[in-house]
């Protein structure tokens, strides 16, 4: 069957992530996913360049956006679901298990009394095999945690979006050091994806691309089941939560984690303004390790 979507990365050099535009082109329909919302941590502003590139795609091919999907609440960049929300609509949907993290780090940032950690900040919360539509294209959410507890995976027709769960085959798959991280957990979502059909595009959401390659997004079950460095076949479970253990304990926190997390449990919304006009990200004081897992909050 030939494949109705149209796929269109934008690549953000500042944060190694990439978005996607996936559209029906019989309809116009179209789903943004994992959306960027530029943030200078220096200075504290924002700026809306990367989402302003996708406004302007989807404006020049007239599509209408249904969906704005979040593969999960990200630490290495600011939402900008709610900025394209405000000038194209959509639903902005995650994972239900978002509730976990929301809860997790409503304790770490101590956030305001109205804050509840119950994913009503979302438009839609996916369960694990609901089927949605972009248009006339059928689509179906898969949960894979590990990462996060709530990690989701879009498959749609032939391709599957990944988000953090796995990255291209040199650089292998997202840590597990988070709060409600999991290698073992994480390594089942890995087979999981990679029992779909070897043909099955994956989209990344992340490319740190090793020295003489050029960023990419675009790999297939097919290769990470023959050539990812952490998880082709013929690994085990334990080998690769050794791996994945030892790994983590020596990676840094990630530069954008404290102000990221607090506005992506929030769907991209800032957190309300103080009587002052002004809205103000908070960074809690000795409440992360300097360095490698990243379990704080619980």
């Amino acid at each position: 069957m030939t494949a109705r979507s149209t796929i269109q990365a934008f690549f953000d050099p500042s944060t190694w992530t990439v978005s996607y535009v996936v559209a029906d082109a019989a309809t116009g329909a179209a789903a943004v996913i994992d959306p960027v919302l530029d943030y200078d941590f220096k200075s504290g502003h924002t700026d809306t360049s990367s989402a302003d590139r996708v406004l302007a795609y989807l404006e020049e091919r007239k599509l209408k956006v249904e969906w704005i999907l979040e593969t999960h609440a990200h630490a290495d960049h600011l939402s900008a679901a709610r900025y394209l929300q405000e000038r194209v609509g959509g639903r902005i949907g995650i994972g239900e298990h978002i509730r976990e993290v929301q809860a997790t780090f409503k304790k770490l940032y101590n956030l305001e009394r109205e804050f509840l950690p119950d994913g009503s900040q979302f438009d839609h919360l996916f369960r694990d095999g609901q089927v949605f539509r972009i248009g006339g294209i059928e689509a179906t959410a898969m949960l894979v945690p590990g990462h996060t507890p709530a990690d989701m995976a879009y498959l749609i027709e032939d391709s599957v979006f990944v988000g953090d769960t796995l990255f291209m085959p040199d650089v292998g798959t997202a840590r597990a050091d988070f709060p409600g991280g999991d290698a073992a957990v994480l390594y089942r979502s890995i087979r999981r994806l990679l029992a779909l059909p070897p043909q099955t595009r994956i989209y990344v959401c992340h490319d740190y691309p090793p020295a003489g390659r050029e960023a990419q997004w675009e790999t297939t079950v097919a290769e990470q089941r023959a050539k990812n460095v952490h998880v082709r076949d013929g690994i085990a479970e334990e080998a690769f939560v050794a791996m994945r253990k030892a790994r983590d304990a020596t990676l840094e926190v990630p530069t954008l984690i404290l102000p990221s997390i607090q506005v992506n449990v929030r769907a991209g919304q800032m957190p309300p303004a103080d009587d002052n006009g002004v809205a103000y990200l908070r960074i809690p004081i000795n409440a992360l390790p300097r360095g490698g897992a990243a379990k704080a909050a619980k």
